[in-house]
This record gives C-alpha cells, sequence and structure tokens, in this order.
C-alpha cells in the first residue's frame, strides 16, 4: 500500500496530479484544496497518499495535509459515499470546514456542496456529527473569529490560489470578528495579502 510520495510535480489540473518519483509517475485524484497548495510544476511535492483497491480498480488518492486525509478516509467509510463524493467535500470545504459543518449540523451547507445532496448531508451529519462536534470543542479557537466564519474565508482563499499559511495569516492578521461576513473576513485578508 503506497501511504506516501515524495518528487517532482509533472502535471497538475483540477482534481489531478502527477508526481514523479525515480522516473516513475504516479497519477492522483486530488481535491480542488490540496492542489491550490501544491506547488508549480517541475518543483518537488510530497503527498500523503490513501490507495482505494476494489475488484476492477486501483486508484492513489493524494492530500497536502494528514488532517484531509483523514477526514477522507472518514467520509468513505460512511455508506454510499465514495471517493468522488469524499473529493467533492474536500473541494467544497476545507477540512476545519467539514468538522465545523458536520459537528453543529449544518445540513444546508453541507448541501451547497455540488455533488451533495439532501441525503448525503443527513448521513454524514447523522454518522459524523458526535464525533467532530468533539473533535470541534477539543479545538482552539481562531482568535475572535467563529470557526466557521475562519474556516469558509480560508477555503476560499485557497480556492482563489493562495498557499494555505499565507491565507490562514492573513485572517489572523486582519483580526477578523464573529459578527463579521464571511465576505468582509475575505476581503479584509486579502487586503493583507496584497501588503506582503
Amino acid at each position: 500500500m503506497i501511504v506516501q510520495l515524495s518528487g517532482t510535480l509533472t502535471s497538475k489540473e483540477p482534481g489531478h496530479c502527477v508526481i514523479d518519483v525515480g522516473g516513475v509517475g504516479y497519477g492522483l485524484c486530488i481535491s480542488l484544496t490540496s492542489l491550490g497548495q501544491l506547488p508549480e510544476a517541475g518543483q518537488k511535492a510530497s503527498v500523503a497518499v490513501h490507495t482505494y483497491v476494489r475488484e476492477d480498480q486501483l486508484s492513489l488518492y493524494g492530500f497536502t495535509t494528514e488532517e484531509e486525509r483523514t477526514i477522507f478516509r472518514k467520509l468513505i467509510s460512511i455508506s454510499g459515499i465514495g471517493p468522488k463524493i469524499a473529493l467533492a467535500v474536500l473541494s467544497g470545504l476545507t477540512p476545519e470546514g467539514i468538522v465545523a459543518a458536520v459537528g453543529t449540523r449544518d445540513h444546508a451547507r453541507l448541501a451547497t456542496i455540488p455533488g451533495i445532496g439532501k441525503k448525503t448531508a443527513e448521513r454524514m451529519v447523522v454518522e459524523l456529527g458526535d464525533m467532530f462536534a468533539r473533535e470541534m470543542r477539543s479545538r482552539p479557537q481562531h482568535g475572535a473569529a467563529g470557526p466557521a466564519v475562519f474556516a469558509d474565508a480560508l477555503s476560499a482563499l485557497t480556492n482563489l490560489g493562495y498557499q494555505r499559511a499565507h491565507a490562514e495569516n492573513a485572517l489572523k492578521k486582519a483580526a477578523v470578528s464573529e459578527e463579521m461576513k464571511v465576505e468582509d473576513a475575505i476581503k479584509a485578508a486579502l487586503r493583507e495579502l496584497c501588503k506582503a
């Protein structure tokens, strides 16, 4: 089983990337969140990997963070949710956003993700709600902003192509408050990013 790959990123496109390791190119399915955190083609990259094996299929799924792979594995453990749906969820929200939405039983927010209907959102909440709610309580809060506001703004910034670490830093510098709308938090963070 392949659990990690480190090599040269030879190509990347929405939903897919190729990493050359010692002359062998490994094709990986990847979320938009992870795609935004990869370097440019030709540079070194390292990803955590989930090897998905079925009778008629062998696929590799790549993640730039261990947390994203963990959530992917939790999602595909739910009956009726396969790797494609799990990647759609991870492309629609950051890992923090998924934990917040499921942990607070926010069906409506989950159902806004392309490919996720009301029934799938409900299944996610039923199967993982208690676990993610406990995880939320054990996490440190992100300054004054509510975790959902921070996570949504972070997801938007990484989808715009900003590196996750830079986006997180900009959100913290922007000192977003819980009264802020997500759009305002994004605008404030963009102002900080433009200063850099």
